[in-house]
């Protein structure tokens, strides 16, 4: 139970190593006098002091009194930085006062720990505010608020007029010795790229405008002590669990003021609230770790609490999208299915190209029938030898997508989000689909469940291939991204009721939409549209900050990477894949009898190791080396683990020195071999590393963590498995 005072004025929440205290008294919004590293038991004598321990003094320049930073900052209390609330009145009621009517702290359950709810009000501007706040198992703190439009007569007149919201920012303070911030960048192709800088005075914002989640979105906003890695150093991080418009920033201001904050980003006059209308915002999440190692644990954690997480083996995934194509031909299809099944793949996709008009990717979307001209027979030939194979049969959609040249397009213009009597420009040839319009949304809906019925459908990949621009709502082309973005969750959801055993991809142009918004309706993302072996390295390596490695899509590609044009091994293709959703993203007819049989060899590892890889905790290593990479997973009990060695370029030194293999048990026993099939080193060595194949390989697991092993010497983009086992199990 959280320890308080007697009135709740201070409460302190803890769960997994994170203590959460939050100052509750004299009517203001909660303040967060701690967040971070697990404080223990407290008297409450002791949550006092710590309080008063962190009241300020008055200086030249400040206000006659402190200024209380609470977690929905305010004006109205003398806060000067980025305002929690934006909004007004026609022009009036622009700053906000809100005092607590009730505090409700309660003791959660589930993949809960504590919760707090907060009731207050500003009642001059008529507006109520609920606050829930809650502390995970994993000892991830999230937020989120209600904005309620309260009304009354406004100046002893009839009538009231609407709120305009601009803006909700939820926030949470960093200490003084969080000095340096880490966000992610990309592109299309190039995902989840770390940007590392000081955190100095002044606003650090990344905001999204894309109506989606976004590519160039950082999944995890993070600030921490200078030079920390992921074993070392205390990191705070911040996510935002929206598919749509959104922003985090860094703050730091002149009066010793460090936080992140987090929240939807709202078009102009997006949001009105008329009387009894609430406006919601999403969850914001945070979490604090040891090393960012620590840190994503937590949401890994979290995630995998969760009653509907995928609980089941994740099966071996062949998608047909750069193996065909457009073209789709029923003999080949079979004959790739057939080559999928010998490899040992369980679930076969049927990417791009099947409907109305699809022949390349100009026409059709919208248009969610079997073209007839290429499948005569409808799809069912391919489903049932599919099934035939032992597979689950899968299907491509976007279906907020249209293409102009559809005959829904055609009969519908009305349904394409629009503004100012203009459509928005073309982005791969597609506008958005209204789903704001109960029409559109129906259409969709009817259709998706039509078509998962009729074939037995176990999988779709649901796609979302452009941002959104100008996406106004019809017929007067107000905006409408919060909408859309809404009518999306509500679509998957209900599909999902209807269909409980679908599972859903979230794809969007590779990784455009990944966040926990999306993941509370969807079962894995596709972490990138790019499965270049050597990217995927960086790629998968930052998005598992926020994701556990069942949830992110890996698949291995063809000899020659599509969308780089470069070559790999099967072996350094099959080692990146391994560790992530494992699938095949490569024309297998076109493969040699040793290729498929190595494949083959690759794919029983997989499914071997399933239980560990997709139930462990993710670990990485902080080597000095930039070229050799090391990441690995580790049970629970800490009985097993599994580590990959990445060369990603050359190495200043060769050859290369000791790694270092964290996560195991320090008082443990371990036996360390090479693990088939990733257990063949190509370098230029001349000889074999001398303890590769020494099976009295055993050594501590403080030893192995604090002095390590040499690695072997590798070529560029190679990689190896190391396995360790506990001894005497």
């Amino acid at each position: 139970m959280p320890a308080r005072s007697h009135d709740h004025d201070l409460l302190h929440f803890r769960a997994a190593g994170t203590s959460l205290v939050l100052d509750c008294s004299g009517g203001l919004l909660p303040r967060v006098v701690h967040w971070g590293a697990g404080l223990g038991e407290l008297s409450r004598d002791a949550l006092a002091c710590l309080a008063l321990a962190d009241a300020q003094q008055p200086v030249s320049g400040s206000l006659d009194v402190p200024v209380p930073f609470t977690v929905l900052p305010q004006q109205s209390v003398g806060w000067l930085g980025t305002p929690g609330l934006t909004g007004h009145r026609d022009g009036q009621d622009f700053s906000t006062a809100f005092t607590v009517r009730s505090l409700r702290p309660e003791t959660g359950d589930g993949p809960l720990a504590h919760r707090l709810t907060v009731e207050a009000a500003d009642e001059h501007a008529r507006l109520a505010l609920r606050l829930e706040i809650e502390l995970t198992r994993s000892g991830l703190v999230r937020q989120r608020a209600a904005l309620t439009h309260e009304g009354g007569h406004e100046d002893g007149r009839e009538g009231e007029r609407p709120f305009t919201l601009d803006g909700l920012l939820l926030t949470l303070p960093v200490p003084a010795h969080a000095t340096e911030l880490l966000d992610l960048t990309g592109r299309h192709l190039r995902e989840r790229s770390p940007q590392r800088h000081e955190f100095t005075i002044g606003t650090h914002a990344r905001e999204n405008w894309r109506g989606r989640t976004g590519i160039d979105a950082t999944l995890v906003q993070i600030a921490g002590e200078s030079g920390f890695g992921f074993r070392t150093g205390e990191v705070w991080g911040m996510h935002v669990a929206w598919s749509g418009n959104h922003r985090s920033l860094a703050e730091r201001t002149p009066a010793g003021v460090r936080l992140l904050g987090g929240g939807e980003s709202l078009l102009p006059g997006e949001i009105r609230l008329a009387v009894g209308q609430t406006y919601d915002s999403p969850w914001v999440y945070g979490s604090y770790g040891r090393g960012l190692d620590e840190l994503a644990g937590r949401f890994h954690a979290y995630l995998r609490d969760r009653a509907h997480h995928p609980r089941s083996p994740r099966p071996v995934t062949m998608n047909t999208w750069e193996a065909v194509y457009f073209q789709h031909d029923e003999d080949k299809l079979k004959a790739l299915a057939d080559a999928a099944a010998e490899a040992g793949a369980e679930r076969f996709v049927l990417d791009d190209g099947w409907f109305h008009g699809r022949r390349d990717d100009t026409a059709g979307l919208g248009d969610w029938y079997v073209d007839k001209n290429v499948w005569p027979g409808g799809l069912h030939p391919l489903v049932d030898h599919v099934h035939a194979l032992g597979m689950e049969f899968g299907l491509w959609f976007e279906p907020e997508m249209i293409n102009p040249d559809s005959d829904l397009a055609r009969a519908h213009p009305e349904w394409i989000m629009a503004t100012g009597g203009r459509t928005p420009p073309l982005s791969r040839h597609q506008q958005v689909l209204d789903l704001g319009h109960p029409e559109a949304y129906a259409y969709l809906l009817e259709r998706l469940d039509t078509l998962v019925g009729e074939y037995g459908i176990a999988y779709i990949k649901w796609d979302h291939n452009r941002d959104l621009v100008e996406a106004g709502h019809g017929p007067l082309g107000t905006p409408g991204v919060h909408t859309q973005t809404l009518a999306v969750y509500r679509l998957i959801d209900e599909l999902r009721a209807r269909r409980p055993e679908l599972e859903i991809e979230s794809c969007s142009s590779g990784g455009g939409r990944i966040d926990l918004g999306i993941l509370e309706r969807t079962d894995r993302v596709w972490t990138s549209d790019c499965i270049d072996a050597l990217e995927r390295q960086q790629i998968q390596r930052w998005t598992s900050l926020l994701l556990p490695p069942e949830l992110l899509g890996s698949h291995v590609s063809a000899p020659v990477a599509h969308t780089t044009g470069r070559s790999h091994t099967l072996d350094f293709r099959a080692a990146t894949a391994l560790f992530c959703h494992f699938g095949i993203e490569w024309d297998l007819t076109l493969a040699t009898t040793e290729e498929r049989a190595r494949l083959a060899q690759w794919i029983t590892a997989y499914k071997s190791l399933r239980p560990l890889l997709h139930r462990g905790t993710v670990v990485r290593g902080d080597h000095p080396d930039p070229a050799l990479w090391l990441h690995g997973v580790v049970a629970a009990d800490r009985s097993h683990a599994v580590y990959a060695l990445v060369q990603t370029a050359t190495s200043v030194q060769s050859p290369p020195g000791r790694v270092r293999l964290p996560g195991l048990d320090p008082s443990a026993v371990y036996r360390l071999a090479p693990l088939a099939p990733g257990d063949r080193p190509e370098g230029s060595a001349w000889t074999d590393l001398p303890w590769w194949r020494d099976e009295r390989m055993e050594l501590p697991g403080h030893v192995l963590e604090t002095v390590g092993v040499r690695a072997p010497v590798l070529f560029p983009e190679r990689a190896v498995l190391v396995e360790a086992r506990r001894v005497g199990l």
